[in-house]
């Protein structure tokens, strides 16, 4: 059986992030190692939950070296 991941609309992501939304869409299009986007319809953009939190606790562990 298949696990599901759970995606977040952008305005979740930036919540999540602590960011506003507009950052968020200059980080995806400006950083090579944020998450990328899936287009799931015309007005359905997602981000997989699970690689955000990745990238986030990355860049922590960035900022602690």
């Amino acid at each position: 059986m298949r696990q599901q991941s759970t995606s977040l609309r952008p305005r979740q992501a930036a919540a999540f992030l602590g960011i506003s939304l507009a950052t968020l869409w200059r980080w995806s299009k400006e950083r090579e190692d944020f998450p990328k986007f899936i287009k799931l319809g015309p007005t359905v953009t997602v981000v997989p939950a699970d690689q955000l939190q990745a990238w986030r606790d990355a860049q922590a562990g960035k900022g602690a070296k």
